[in-house]
């Protein structure tokens, strides 16, 4: 049940956000246009472009390979790629503490210049708002991106089909295992940097070797594992993974070990899920590896026609079991 208030685990990327979408957003929102996948599809003039927006509010606002300000232009950029979708223009609205330091703010300002150069899009509007001392946690930024799809792309959550295999476009769960980190709250030593990364050029390259994929999704909020339930649910088809070919870096493994945390739920902001008919999988691994941030893509299951909305993972020693449903609050909370 959603309950009668707010709680954490309703922007925790599960179950709950799920239900909380459904029952409030979904219900006074709906309309032909609205989506369940990363951008919206929409036609103007003739051609199709992708619309979506995101807010960020992570803490700490700095972190071993980035910042807010990078995270914010990745996460848009990112969505709009799922798509199919060539980034264009991004908005941006900032909401900053009163009291948060001016270098500080041009650092993060900065960043978002530098990562928007890479990713080849322009700021071209934006919002400033300034809150009263501890009403932000620092600063939140919201973004919001246009981008236009290229011709005869046709991605979507709904169109996993059986047979198709599934790939990732490099190792699970840095940025999630790198935040929680720079918290400091257990004493842990590890050498991890967060994967936030823009990812168009690397979904381009892979659109115009295997125009045919199917799905694209960026695992982010809740990771590869919730990223997964979605596809599931929305095509209704059942997910099949080998534990073995889930690439995860060892510092990474052995923060989830000592902490009893699955990487396949820990955040990404530098990977995407792809769904492609099986002949095309290696073709398009190739592609994959040779493009920027993506050297360790991997295949890493298939699609199945059984065990509809679930996902099945076949373990190291050969034995098959569930892999929980996303729900209730997901740690570390990254937003």
């Amino acid at each position: 049940m959603i309950g009668d208030t707010v709680t954490l685990a309703h922007g925790a990327g599960g179950k709950q956000t799920s239900e909380l979408i459904d029952r409030v957003f979904k219900k006074h929102f709906s309309n032909p246009h609205l989506t369940a996948d990363d951008a919206a599809v929409l036609t103007l003039t003739g051609n199709r472009i992708a619309v979506s927006t995101d807010g960020f509010v992570v803490s700490p606002a700095f972190f071993p390979g980035g910042n807010i300000g990078k995270l914010s232009i990745c996460g848009t950029v990112n969505d709009l790629a799922c798509m199919g979708a060539r980034p264009l223009y991004l908005t941006c609205a900032f909401v900053v503490e009163e009291g948060f330091p001016m270098e500080k703010l041009e650092e993060i300002a900065a960043a978002m210049e530098k990562t928007a150069a890479e990713a080849g899009v322009c700021i071209v509007a934006g919002d400033t708002k300034v809150a009263g001392k501890g009403q932000v946690d620092g600063v939140f930024i919201t973004t919001t991106g246009i981008g236009l799809i290229e011709e005869g792309i046709n991605t979507s959550g709904t169109l996993a089909k059986p047979g198709d295999a599934i790939l990732v476009t490099g190792d699970i769960g840095r940025h999630g295992c790198t935040i929680l980190l720079a918290r400091d709250e257990y004493g842990i030593e590890a050498d991890v940097t967060s994967d936030c990364a823009p990812l168009w050029s690397g979904v381009a390259a892979a659109l115009q070797a295997c125009p045919d994929i199917h799905v694209i999704r960026d695992a982010t909020r809740g990771g590869v594992g919730t990223v997964l339930y979605e596809i599931a649910g929305q095509s209704d088809v059942g997910i099949h993974l080998d534990s073995e070919k889930i690439p995860v870096e060892d510092e990474v493994r052995g923060v989830c070990g000592m902490l009893g945390l699955e990487p396949l739920y820990l955040a990404c902001e530098g990977r995407m899920v792809m769904v492609v008919p099986e002949q095309e999988a290696e073709t398009l691994l190739r592609v994959l590896q040779a493009s920027p941030y993506m050297e360790k893509a991997a295949v890493i299951g298939h699609v199945t026609a059984e065990n509809k909305g679930r996902v099945v993972m076949t373990t190291e020693i050969g034995s098959q079991t569930l892999l929980p449903q996303p729900g209730n609050e997901l740690l570390p909370r990254i937003c």
